[in-house]
């Protein structure tokens, strides 16, 4: 099969299949001509490697656990261990969402969204989290709702 196929049946962009080749995550035959000859083994690699990415898995993840799934001799503490972390790196993002929702909710219900040019959404933006000394540097803006 050609990129092209693969990219088809796959679901991933050609760009991508190369990506994952050129840094060694798949290593596709190359013929006489150069052009890719990908084999089925290949096709299953691209979609454990679809399926993991999809689930948010780092490429250095992706790496350890094509090799733990290419190992027979694997334990699936290994396997799990992995997941763990990424699990946890979820938890952290979900909680930093909630965290970012719940200031900006506060800030939009703050918000009167009339006619005049106080805005709670500008002021915490001009000044939140901010070093004091850059908080000079711009005035809070006006509400455009």
């Amino acid at each position: 099969m050609n990129i092209g196929d693969v990219s088809r049946i796959s679901g991933l962009p050609a760009k991508t299949i190369r990506y994952y080749e050129d840094i060694g995550l798949i290593r596709p035959l190359r013929g006489e001509n150069g052009y890719r000859s990908f084999q089925d083994k290949d096709l299953h690699k691209l979609a454990f490697l679809g399926r993991a990415r999809a689930l948010g898995f780092t490429i250095e993840d992706c790496r350890n656990l094509l090799a733990l799934y290419e190992d027979d001799g694997r334990e699936s503490a290994a396997v799990k261990h992995i997941a763990e972390d990424h699990l946890a790196r979820i938890d952290e993002k979900i909680a930093q969402l909630r965290s970012m929702r719940a200031t900006l909710a506060e800030l939009v219900n703050a918000c009167a969204g009339d006619h005049r040019p106080d805005c709670p959404i500008l002021n915490d933006l001009g000044h939140g989290d901010r070093p004091a000394s850059d908080q000079l540097k711009k005035p809070a803006g006006k509400c455009s709702h």
